[in-house]
């Protein structure tokens, strides 16, 4: 049984990874005692996170922050996704007060007026859901990875996340983004289009473009912002290092020299 702290959540990651996903779910699910949430952003990590527990039948409540900006192509897998497991992902809306307030202030599309601006946005659209989606819980599941970005470089497989007063566990955070399309491909999860068409980071969709080659992944989110500035909030964590961006994977992957192998 584990309870939050640093120790048990250090102790937790090394415990973690030697083994692939199906058994990292089920350690985890073994290990920490209360409600468990996983919050999907319905992209390609989180589809696969989903198919596992999914198909592992466990405890772990999924849950999705719909910000009323979506792609349509998100709420199709959304569907697509829920109808091929027979589940329901549960939907955190925007409190209606915020939203409207802050469109009648600042404009539709006021999150491009400066950093803070859209960060006011992200805060009633993503953040104070996320609240409300995890109120109660003693683990939060991501499908955060080491190589998406500078800031997640140095993700670990479980944190103490002393705000929540959680442990945050990234089962996926020593994959590569190959491993993640390989069991994508290999188990059928439906993904959302956009990443066929040069996405590999989807959020809202007035904050996110297709990347260029030579990107890093995470470039086409607030691509208007400087690259230090470009989190929404959720996942607050200041790497240990100072990774170039486009260099996250090549850095983070030079020092995992024995990766589990990738459950099938």
């Amino acid at each position: 049984m584990t309870l939050p702290n640093p120790q048990a959540a250090a102790d937790l990651a090394a415990q973690l990874k030697p083994l692939d996903l199906k058994g990292r779910i089920a350690l985890i699910e073994a290990t920490i005692p209360g409600r468990l949430v996983f919050t999907t952003s319905l992209g390609i990590e989180d589809q696969a996170l989903t198919h596992a527990l999914a198909m592992a039948k466990g405890r772990t409540e999924i849950v999705t922050l719909d910000t009323g900006r979506l792609y349509p192509e998100t709420y199709d897998v959304w569907a697509e996704t829920e109808a091929a497991y027979g589940i329901r992902i549960r939907a955190y809306a925007p409190e209606r007060r915020s939203e409207e307030a802050f469109v009648r202030e600042s404009g539709i599309n006021g999150f491009r007026h400066s950093v803070e601006a859209r960060q006011a946005c992200c805060g009633f659209r993503k953040v104070e859901p996320l609240g409300r989606a995890l109120d109660g819980a003693a683990g939060w599941l991501t499908g955060l990875r080491a190589g998406q970005s500078a800031n997640r470089a140095d993700t670990p497989l479980a944190e103490f996340d002393e705000s929540r007063d959680l442990i945050k566990l990234n089962p996926l955070a020593d994959w590569t983004r190959e491993d993640v399309d390989r069991f994508v491909r290999d188990n059928y999860v439906p993904y959302n289009v956009l990443h066929d068409r040069g996405f590999p980071s989807i959020g809202c969709a007035p904050c996110t473009r297709a990347v260029r080659v030579g990107e890093p992944e995470r470039a086409g989110r607030w691509w208007w912002e400087q690259e230090s500035k470009k989190e929404c909030g959720l996942h607050v964590h200041v790497p240990e290092t100072d990774v170039a961006p486009g260099e996250e994977a090549a850095a983070f992957e030079t020092t995992q020299s024995h990766r589990p192998e990738m459950a099938r």
